[in-house]
């Protein structure tokens, strides 16, 4: 969390400072193999040197972007869940429980699609 905490300290509400907190904490976590960084000026989690998710807040949502190979998997489940998306984030409400099934899925497809992945984004 060492290399989050700059960019939470930057964070003025102190509820979705929290949520961010415990969304970067939780991933983490859930995939200590990642690695995590600052880059593009929001909080990323890598693997081998790719891109496999970031996160980032807006006014009314923490957002979150697993790129446009992840929305369109699970374009269907997000909406579902009763989240809104575009190409490239899915923006989970600041006054809902975040689904961290769906989140964990997202990871995990990234992580297994971009197994073999040598540039930091898809092409």
């Amino acid at each position: 969390m060492e290399a989050f905490a700059e960019y939470l300290e930057g964070i003025d509400h102190p509820e979705h400072r929290v949520r961010m907190e415990e969304v970067l904490r939780w991933t983490a976590e859930t995939f200590p193999n990642l690695t995590a960084k600052i880059a593009w000026n929001q909080p990323m989690f890598t693997d081998h040197g790719t891109f496999i998710i970031g996160f980032s807040t807006a006014k009314h949502h923490l957002a979150v972007a697993p790129e446009n190979a992840g929305i369109d998997r699970f374009s269907e489940e997000i909406v579902q869940a009763g989240y809104d998306h575009t190409k490239q984030l899915v923006r989970f409400p600041w006054d809902r429980p975040l689904d961290f099934s769906l989140l964990k899925k997202m990871i995990e497809f990234n992580i297994a699609d971009k197994a073999d992945c040598s540039t930091f984004w898809r092409k």
